[in-house]
């Protein structure tokens, strides 16, 4: 699929299959989000690769009830990890450029699972400290973004979007 294709395909799917993601694709995902841009190159962000049912559960439960995450086979967490940019860039290392590093690097998983066939959904609408202590996260980590991953069971209408004359101001 070219990326025009992956843009205009992906959407978010709140309904898994009972189908497992076969390991070469996983880390196909993985491997793309790896290779996600960052801040100095610095990474300064991790994944937690959540197959636990239980801890899914408490991932969902941390998330305002969002019951569908512990439903995907799979929940990639990523958190921001403020330590790996502090040192370099101060303060806004420590306070945005680890939160985009996460994000950069969580979208890139998220492009790959579309190109690979598979459903996606970003949460990010979730207690920080509940999801850390789900993941059992070091103090510090900032949980960003979680995507649950799976095989879609729905194929949802795609949400209108605003306009390019409405989103792009011209300089």
């Amino acid at each position: 699929m070219d990326f025009f294709q992956v843009v205009k395909t992906r959407q978010s799917v709140r309904a898994f299959a009972l189908r497992e993601i076969e390991e070469d694709k996983l880390q196909q995902i993985l491997d793309a989000a790896n290779k996600a841009p960052s801040a100095g190159n610095l990474q300064a962000y991790e994944i937690y690769l959540v197959r636990n049912a239980s801890v899914r559960k408490e991932l969902a439960r941390a998330s305002l009830r969002q019951d569908f995450v512990a439903s995907a086979p799979i929940a990639l967490v990523f958190c921001a990890n403020p330590s790996r940019a502090v040192a370099r860039y101060g303060q806004r290392g420590e306070q945005l450029y680890s939160v985009q590093d996460a994000t950069i690097a969580c979208t890139f998983a998220m492009l790959a699972a579309t190109t690979i066939g598979l459903a996606t959904v970003w949460i990010g609408a979730f207690s920080e400290e509940k999801v850390r202590q789900a993941i059992s996260a070091p103090e510090g980590f900032r949980p960003v973004a979680i995507l649950p991953i799976g095989y879609a069971a729905e194929s949802p209408e795609h949400a209108s979007r605003r306009t390019l004359s409405e989103l792009v101001h011209r300089i």
